[in-house]
């Protein structure tokens, strides 16, 4: 089970805590978490990833193992801790200006 936190906009939509666990096939992949959340939560679909572009949102990133994986590609492979739920993958609401 991979463990999602979400960022508060999101946690509304899909009616759900900050954190969430969800099983995700292999292979592995941001892509595969994307489509996992948005088939179990069908509230989220497009919300993180543009259904028509298949792209990250702007104003979304992503983060795992303390790291902003945001401009790897989807079909890059989640880190084995976030695989094995022992960190967390973190969708966070980005904030632009300055």
């Amino acid at each position: 089970m991979v463990r999602v936190l979400l960022p508060f906009h999101l946690q509304i939509l899909a009616r759900v805590e900050p954190e969430i666990a969800i099983e995700v096939p292999a292979p592995h992949t941001q892509r595969a978490l994307i489509a996992a959340l948005e088939s179990r939560y069908p509230a989220l679909r497009s919300a993180v990833v543009d259904v028509h572009t298949g792209k990250r949102r702007p104003l979304i990133r992503f983060f795992a193992c303390q790291e902003d994986i945001s401009c790897l590609p989807l079909d890059t492979r989640l880190p084995e801790p976030v695989i094995t739920g022992q960190e967390l993958f973190m969708i966070v609401g980005a904030i632009s200006g300055g």
